[in-house]
Formats: structure tokens, sequence, C-alpha cells
């Protein structure tokens, strides 16, 4: 016969056993779906296209509104006019009475609101000079490549109201050994116009 003790020690191994490997298959099992909680198992492609939509609608809008960007500066105060010319998208030329900017790139720094004598070759701005040469083959090379998009040797001036007649000329002049013949002054539309 078997001796009692012996099988009443086997069934409660043999149950603690089941147990633990129950609490384990359901730890294992909640610790997968815990898991799978933080996974994303589809995308929602109609939200996507959604959020694409606005983002193309809200960049044609802000390119549509203006094609010439200026750089807003206490330093600036262009001159008021009545034009209702609508600026183009050319090489800007900047000049505050600290600084000429081409784009949004300082070029030189003017000393008491005049050019320093060194930057000066005549009536050619040599620092200006350089940075234009930039422009201008990079318009160009453009050109080269997309027939929409040809080489107009258009300026655009933004100056201050109180720079004075004979800095501004020698500006132009040094745009003009550039290529860059045809001249555009940004100003400030009148209030109520």
């Amino acid at each position: 016969m078997a001796d009692p003790t012996t099988s009443a020690v086997d069934t409660p191994d043999a149950e603690a056993v089941a147990r633990l490997s129950y609490r384990r298959a359901l730890a294992r099992k909640k610790r997968k779906e815990r898991e799978a909680a933080g996974e994303i198992k589809e995308l929602n492609i109609t939200a996507m296209m959604d959020m694409m939509t606005i983002l193309l609608v809200f960049l044609l809008k802000s390119f549509a509104s203006s094609s010439a960007a200026v750089t807003a500066s206490e330093d600036v105060r262009p001159p008021v006019s009545s034009t209702r010319a609508t600026p183009k998208d050319t090489v800007a030329v900047t000049i505050t009475p600290r600084n000429v900017l081409v784009g949004e790139r300082e070029v030189l720094r003017l000393q008491n609101g005049q050019f320093p004598a060194d930057t000066l070759q005549g009536r050619l701005v040599l620092p200006l000079d350089a940075q234009l040469k930039k422009e201008v083959e990079k318009l160009k090379y453009i050109a080269a490549r997309n027939p929409s998009a040809p080489f107009s040797g258009e300026l655009s001036v933004i100056a201050d109201k109180k720079i004075p007649y004979d800095m501004l000329l020698t500006v132009l002049y040094t745009a003009g050994q550039n290529e860059l013949e045809n001249y555009r002054f940004v100003v400030l539309q009148k209030e109520g116009e």
C-alpha cells in the first residue's frame, strides 16, 4: 500500500505548482496586454489627410500674401507712398543708419552713418559688391535650369527715409556693376488706401 503521508504531500505540491504556473501565465498575459496597449496598431489616414490639408492651405495663404519678405526693424523706416504696385521677389538690399544688408545677411557695418573708407573703391562698395555677385550668380544658375524663373536684373532697395541720397547712389552704382539695373524702392503704403 501506498503511504498516505506521501500522497498527501504530492498533491499539495502539484496544486502549488499548478497555481504558480497559472499566476505566471496570468502575469505574462497582463504584461503583454500592457505592452500592446502602447503600440499603434493602425493609422487613421483621414485625420492625417485633414492635418496635411490644413498645413497646405496655411502655407499657400502665407506665401500668396506677400511675395517679397521685408524684415521689420526699428532702424528702417521706409518713406510713405500712395503706390499700389505689389512687391516682387527680387534681391533685396536694406540700408539702415547702422548697416547694409543683402537679404537678411549683414554685409557692411556703417561708421557714423557713412561707409568706412577702406570699403570703398571710388563709388564701388567692396563687401556689397562681393555679396551681390554671389546673389546674381545664384539667380543666373536658377534661371539656366528653370526657364520659368528668368534672371530679371531687378533689385529691391529698402532704405530708411533719412539715408543720404549720396549713400543711396553709391549702393545703386554697386548694384549696377553687378547687372542689377532695375530698381524698386520699397515704401510703406499710406493709411486708408
